[in-house]
């Protein structure tokens, strides 16, 4: 076994790696940019070397500067994490080539899957099922057009490099492939220095599910079940679980003998999934496999008892697999939900900034929390915006499902946006709750992003009781510095007014004790105990006797209160403020409509128009680039150019204006 290992990653994955190494005795070195000096993951490694600068191409994707470190610390093998160099062939044979282990696959298996078009070739002789298409890198976008005609529309162009997400369109038309070619094609090249493109047909109404295998070097092949991961966006996977509720005991074993037959066929080592599409009559189509562990690793870890990463550091350092075929079983229950800076209501484009507060649920059994940020952290545009995984586990599906919901009420992020509210709408949708869902699920249910105050609160009575607690609480300790003495109980009367334009009123009578209120809303009585004093981002409680837990923050005059996806901002007044409040007129938000405003901070990669130039909706304006993906910007309605604000190379700050028009 080794006594010390680098890993050639950050954030999250980086600090997992080092829990299960400490655990097993062996000792830890980080590797950081200059934007990760103070990460989580360098204080938590019992070593760390400078390797660049803060874009990744020059630190973490240098494989020279991680080699370095390597000699300088003495580490005898190099966990790759995922992303960044985790799947590039090249690293893996320079790693090898130094006398180092590389903890994952030959680099043959690599460089063999790494590549999508040369991966369905070697499926299909395996007798992998495959789906049809054009196994050949297309030259241009015509021949991207001609040959998704040929097809048969709709088709997915797929960069052969690529992953996350990252160089793949889905185009329904001729215009949508030649769009799609180039987007694709120049995204790839960004990320992954590859621009070759292929094509394939699109399956309608797909699942996307997956088989994780394991395999040492001495011929052992096994696979761990399946994972469902078909809650998407942008091709990037959202929540993931394990089992598939549609998956049937027959479809597992078919599934899992063609992925270990695919793993044992190319000589795989270490963990590694191979990725299906299945479609709604369960029929399974080979995807890519992913020479490298996943990031929705830890569901399969709930339900199979196993530590993947130990596994994977045993199988490096020679040793045998402790397990067959016949010793695996799945038990209960497991959900990941991925906890990104994004804003939902901008159609989840990444967000940045500083992590003001940071507090993650409880680590009750159930719950695990993967993460590479705390207090303080910056995150920049420089990498994958994701803040933590978050996972539970329950006997049943509902079990986990209901513990997700409760884990996400509780989890406390300031500073900057984020998914969870939009995480809570989707695990408490019906419709995913019943388990209908395909890669689709949220573009249909969630087309245009999601606000948190859309969302249907199942009983929002108990958030205006919160928010007239928390404004009690605050007065009475007001009372309390003013007078020089402690009030023990008060009574009072507030009107609780909402924030939107509609500026609800809701009537509300509190009765506050030390840590009790008796709350009147109507002819309705609701009993609270809490300790939340003021200034606590978490409210803890028990309301009617039921344990409730939600956000509450301090915005202006408002309380804004939110939980299970749904958020109220009320004004909580006096019944006199509230007279006068009524008289007061509504601020109305400037008129934008005549710019073109960049959606989030970035790169500005190109401008496709020129002062003068009309355009025509659904036209494109500008290309965005943030977190290495492209987002092109489209014309909303026929207008005229009145002046571009900005040049190419630029960087943007979010709502800054790109285009003004007349």
């Amino acid at each position: 076994m080794f006594d010390k290992i680098l890993i050639a990653n950050r954030g999250e994955i980086a600090c997992r790696i080092i829990r299960t190494a400490e655990r097993m005795g062996i000792g830890t070195v980080a590797v950081f940019s200059e934007a990760d000096a103070d990460g989580l993951h360098v204080r938590m490694a019992d070593e760390a070397y400078p390797i660049g600068a803060a874009p990744s191409s020059e630190s973490y994707l240098r494989g020279d500067r991680i080699l370095e470190a390597v000699a300088a610390s003495g580490a005898q093998a190099i966990h790759p994490g995922f992303g960044f160099l985790s799947e590039n062939a090249a690293f893996a044979a320079l790693v090898r080539e130094a006398g180092v282990a590389f903890i994952g696959p030959p680099e043959a298996a690599i460089q063999a899957m790494g590549d999508k078009i040369e991966s369905k070739r070697l499926a299909a002789d395996a007798g992998v099922s495959t789906i049809p298409g054009h196994a050949e890198a297309l030259r241009d976008a015509d021949e991207a057009v001609a040959v998704s005609r040929d097809i048969g529309f709709p088709v997915m162009l797929k960069a052969s490099a690529g992953g996350g997400g990252k160089g793949m369109r889905v185009a329904r038309s001729e215009q949508e492939a030649r769009e799609g070619f180039t987007s694709a094609a120049n995204e790839a090249i960004t990320s992954f220095g590859d621009d070759r493109i292929f094509v394939e047909k699109f399956i309608e109404q797909p699942r996307h599910i997956e088989i994780q295998v394991l395999a040492d070097r001495h011929g052992n092949v096994v696979h761990l079940g399946e994972r469902e991961c078909s809650i998407q966006r942008r091709h990037q996977k959202v929540l993931e679980e394990a089992p598939s509720v549609f998956i049937d005991e027959p479809t597992r074993q078919a599934m899992g003998a063609q992925a270990v037959q695919l793993a044992s066929v190319v000589g795989y080592e270490s963990a590694g999934t191979v990725e299906f599409v299945v479609d709604s009559a369960k029929r399974f189509y080979f995807l890519e496999m992913n020479t490298r562990l996943q990031v929705e690793h830890p569901v399969t870890e709930f339900v199979t008892g196993l530590d993947l990463v130990e596994l994977m550091i045993r199988i490096a350092a020679g040793e045998v697999l402790p397990f067959g075929q016949d010793d695996v079983s799945l038990e209960g229950w497991a959900l990941e939900a991925r906890v990104y800076a994004e804003d939902p209501s901008r159609g989840f484009l990444p967000s940045t900034g500083r992590v003001t507060r940071y507090a993650p649920p409880g680590g009750a059994a159930h719950v695990r929390v993967d993460t590479g940020v705390d207090e303080g952290t910056e995150i920049s545009m420089f990498y994958d915006p994701m803040i933590a995984k978050l996972v539970t586990a329950g006997d049943t599906r509902d079990e986990a499902l209901d513990r997700m919901a409760a884990a996400l009420d509780s989890y406390t992020i300031r500073g900057l946006a984020h998914n969870v509210a939009f995480l809570n709408a989707v695990v408490r949708h019906p419709r995913f709750r019943a388990g209908d869902m395909t890669t689709a699920f949220i573009d249909e249910e969630f087309p245009d992003g999601y606000v948190a105050s859309e969302g249907t609160h199942p009983d929002p009575d108990l958030l205006v009781a919160v928010g007239a607690y928390c404004q009690a609480q605050v007065d009475r300790a007001e009372m309390h510095s003013v007078g020089g003495r402690n009030v023990t109980s008060a009574s009072r009367a507030y009107i609780a007014v909402s924030a939107d334009e509609t500026r609800r009123e809701f009537p509300v009578t509190i009765d506050v004790g030390h840590g009790t209120a008796a709350v009147t809303l109507g002819d309705r009585q609701i009993s609270l105990e809490s300790v939340w004093r003021p200034g606590d981002a978490l409210f803890a409680a028990k309301l009617d006797g039921q344990p409730f837990a939600l956000q509450v923050e301090r915005v202006g005059r408002y309380w804004r209160l939110e939980q299970a996806g749904y958020a109220l901002a009320v004004n909580v007044l006096t019944p006199r403020a509230a007279e006068l409040n009524r008289l007061m007129p509504i601020k109305r938000p400037p008129d934008l409509s005549k710019f073109l405003l960049s959606p989030m901070p970035g790169l500005l990669v190109r401008v496709s128009v020129e002062p003068g130039q009309s355009v025509k909706a659904g036209q494109e304006l500008a290309v965005v680039e943030a977190m290495k993906m492209e987002n092109v910007l489209f014309a909303k309605q026929d207008a005229a150019v009145a002046e571009v604000l900005a040049e190419p190379g630029d960087s943007l700050a979010v709502d800054q204006p790109i285009i003004a028009f007349d």
